[in-house]
């Protein structure tokens, strides 16, 4: 089993940034990371994910050359850091670990591809 808890989240105005950590806690080691994000009346959507070693990664085009998506293992953490930050970024922020084996050839951007979630953190941008 794998705990996540995310911390970071807050208020902040068009054009800042905010720094998401996932804190894991359990069986962490090998597990692909993920964040995705759910707006008020949308499905939850997929924003980035990264491999164990952190050397590879995916993003939503929709967040790409805005956030990254970083991890420090030594710390069971796994960070977003979103710069640029805009309205419609505006969602709960939930983080994600994969316990299943993964291929580094193929992305994981679906809810079905995780195993473990957290309970979020709400990200609001004002306009």
């Amino acid at each position: 089993q794998v705990q996540l808890v995310e911390s970071g989240g807050g208020l902040v105005p068009a054009g800042g940034s905010l720094r998401l950590s996932c804190l894991a806690s359990g069986r962490t080691f090998g597990n692909y990371g993920g964040w995705f994000r759910q707006a008020p009346g949308k499905e939850r959507e997929f924003v980035a994910g990264i491999s164990w070693g952190g050397g590879i990664t995916y993003y939503a085009e929709s967040v790409k050359g805005r956030f990254t998506i970083s991890r420090d293992n030594s710390k069971n953490t796994v960070y977003l850091q979103m710069n640029s930050l805009k309205p419609e970024d505006t969602a709960v922020y939930y983080c994600a670990a994969r316990g299943r084996t993964y291929y580094t050839t193929r992305n994981y951007d679906e809810d079905r591809d995780y195993d473990y979630w957290g309970q979020g953190t709400q990200v609001t941008v004002s306009s």
